[in-house]
């Protein structure tokens, strides 16, 4: 990867010969773990401004309809966040001259808050082409990274590092967008000079109708009729960002936001006799009983479903570097491959303006490991064949900087394959945050995800993501136990990894819960070894028996810390909440009471100070004895450290008993019990001793 500095530009072409689509992406690290941005991409003519409204993507406008510009979202990395923009530059009009990527801050935060700004930019088969990193970071509150330009045939990248103290507003109006200013609050209408100028404003919940809305359209049955494999997505409903508006809109008449479908929470009242009675399913799972027999159903249903329902299958396939297209998905697909033909589970195929892009799926359920022969024979098949990557679909989870099989890549190759990893973990994440928060188009979808979801969820499905800590899990855990596990043993890293991939497994099962990303926190900074971080971490194992992580909830600034003892079978979990100033400390404790009534009982409350901890009680024994908790000697009481406490479980699998459970549960029970009930923004992230 060619790295560049400020002002600086390259020819994208002269990189790589597959930079028709590129992934740009924008990543920053915090040290407190809470820090975060909103990116945009705006497409500007010769004249540098944007075209019309739709010139104008971000978080409610997040595709293009052409699949010029898609925002994929962001993703957790080793350090930090990354947030990854794809762009298909064979699809961009020939009017549009520069596509500018940017990021804005929000809430009084600057970008010198934050560490390590940088933008990549990699080809459709992700290998790293430019890189770009921003040092001078100071109160600016929102940030041009850099721009895509034409120069002729070819496409270029400059790094442009420009700040803007006046905010997203700021930037907004030097490329041709007028900024409301007498709307008060997102989502008011702004009385204007000309009529029919409104600011239309608000985040994408509110295009979706509320849980309970669509109990009387989602259908307890299939509909008579659902959309074809064929049928093309819908372009997404397009929406400008809080007051502001393009000039050339004004005097429009107001646009409506297309109304989308999602499931009540509630099911509705069952009409069967007896619990025995079992629910009609589209996709049973009962008489699966070989592994051979699951893997072909669940990838037969996974591709049917993302073939059917168009958010569905563009959300899981943007992350490979997929075009928004027609989209057919294929089974039983028998490819040539020496003497023997080999067949994928599963090829999925999109076409957008004529061109194909294809990927070969191999499937894994049960736990089962992905073969690292199979995976190569696919990969030299797509090589061979043009087709741009080969997905692996298994109950594990990737982890940076660890390849999932072990394969060698022809160099002489001019064509590139992309390989990308799934977990059957992240397919029913997905699933989940559109039928319970997004919303779909239309109920047919809804009630198919929803059907996916169920068959994914079934015990005879094997489709239940990371189950299993490995073998190095029982001998770690009992060398902790008898004291006799060394500094250095490998299998204390294997132990590590495990936990890193149960970590984000259970930050996707949350965040599916609560309709907003949860993501594992890394306090290393940018650029550091990710294999280097997980030895230490093995030999911290090693010295206190203990495997720590941090989870941020999205939106909040709460930071869950949680820690699986192995030599005392427990796991903790906490949270600190900062104490407001002035008021009196004992108002502060009464305040922090109520707000946990109904919390459990078992809740461990420890008042912290300027220099050390202070008194720590159970809600229990503090609910009548408040006073408890004040600080001796007149200390000064700057928060409270809220922490449950639960047993682990020993075996290594998932089950009622296993430390798979245990941890899931225990994160569960916290967040339920105890940081939902503080409300928004109350808790505050804080150093844990």
């Amino acid at each position: 990867m060619q790295e560049i500095v400020k002002g600086a530009n390259v020819s994208l072409t002269a990189l790589s010969e597959d930079a028709g689509s590129v992934v740009v992406s924008l990543g920053w690290t915090s040290a407190t773990g809470a820090g975060d941005a909103d990116v945009s991409v705006l497409l500007v003519d010769e004249n540098g401004k944007v075209r019309s409204e739709n010139d104008f993507y971000f978080y409610n406008n997040p595709a293009a309809a052409d699949g010029s510009v898609q925002l994929l979202g962001k993703t957790p990395t080793e350090n930090g966040d990354e947030d990854r923009i794809g762009v298909d530059l064979t699809a961009v009009p020939q009017d549009v001259a520069r596509i500018v990527v940017a990021a804005s801050q929000y809430g009084g935060a600057s970008f010198g808050d934050l560490d390590d700004l940088r933008m990549t930019v990699a080809d459709r088969s992700g290998e790293p082409l430019v890189g770009f990193s921003i040092e001078d970071a100071g109160a600016e509150t929102a940030f041009i990274f850099g721009e895509l330009y034409r120069r002729g045939e070819e496409w270029k990248f400059r790094a442009v590092g420009q700040g803007y103290e006046t905010g997203l507003a700021g930037l907004a109006t030097d490329f041709g967008i007028t900024v409301l200013e007498e709307a008060e609050e997102p989502g008011a209408l702004a009385e204007t000079d000309e009529p029919g100028a409104v600011a239309e404003a608000g985040k994408a919940e509110e295009a979706t109708e509320p849980a309970g809305a669509a109990e009387a359209v989602a259908p307890e049955a299939p509909p008579a009729a659902a959309s074809g494999a064929d049928a093309p997505a819908e372009p997404p409903a397009t929406s400008t960002p809080p007051a502001a508006v393009p000039a050339q809109s004004r005097g429009r008449a107001p646009r409506t936001t297309k109304k989308k479908i999602t499931l009540p929470k509630v099911a509705k009242k069952s009409l069967a006799e007896n619990d025995s009675w079992r629910t009609a399913r589209l996709f049973p799972v009962p008489t699966l009983k070989s592994d051979r027999e699951r893997e072909v159903r669940a990838t037969s249903v996974l591709l049917s479903v993302m073939a059917q329902v168009p958010e569905f299958g563009r959300r899981l396939t943007a992350a490979f570097g997929a075009p928004a297209g027609r989209m057919q998905t294929f089974t039983e697909v028998s490819l040539p491959h020496g003497d023997t033909p080999k067949r994928p589970d599963g090829v999925i195929r999109l076409e957008r303006a004529g061109k194909l892009w294809t990927a070969l799926v191999e499937t894994k359920t049960n736990g089962n490991p992905l073969k690292a022969e199979q995976v190569q024979a696919y990969m030299d098949i797509a090589a061979r064949r043009g087709y741009e990557a080969v997905i692996t679909l298994s109950n594990d989870v990737a982890l940076e900087g660890t390849a999932m099989v072990d394969i060698k890549i022809d160099g002489r190759r001019k064509h590139k394959v992309g390989l990308w990893h799934l977990s059957w973990a992240e397919v029913a994440h997905q699933a989940q945050m559109l039928i319970r928060h997004e919303g779909v188009g239309n109920a047919a979808h809804a009630w198919l995800l929803q059907e996916l979801l169920e068959y994914l969820q079934h015990e005879n499905s094997g489709c239940h993501g990371f189950q299993n800590m490995g073998p190095a899990w029982v001998p770690v855990r009992n060398g902790i136990e008898d004291e006799t596990l060394g500094l250095g043993d490998a299998r204390a890293v294997e132990v590590v990894e495990s936990w890193e991939r149960l970590v984000r497994q259970v930050c996707l099962r949350l965040g599916g819960e609560l309709g907003q990303k949860a993501l594992p926190v890394q306090r290393a900074r940018r650029g550091s070894d990710p294999q280097a971080r997980r030895t230490a971490a093995a030999d911290q194992l090693c010295a206190d028996g203990r495997l720590s992580a941090e989870l941020r909830i999205e939106g909040t600034s709460s930071v869950i810390a949680v820690t699986a003892d192995l030599r005392t079978g427990k796991v903790r979990t906490s949270v600190d909440v900062p104490a407001p100033e002035g008021s009196y400390p004992l108002v502060i404790v009464k305040r922090l009471l109520r707000l946990l009534a109904e919390a459990p009982a078992d809740l461990h409350v420890q008042s912290l100070v300027a220099e050390g901890n202070g008194p720590r009680g159970t809600l229990e024994r503090l609910r009548p004895e408040p006073g408890d908790l004040l600080p001796k000697d007149g200390a000064g009481l700057t928060g409270f450290r809220l922490t449950l406490i639960k047993g682990m479980g020993a075996s290594r699998g998932n089950t009622e008993s296993g430390f798979i459970r245990s941890v899931d549960d225990a994160v569960d029970r916290f967040y339920q019990g105890v940081v939902a009930r503080l409300g928004s923004g109350e808790a505050r992230p804080g150093r844990r001793g």
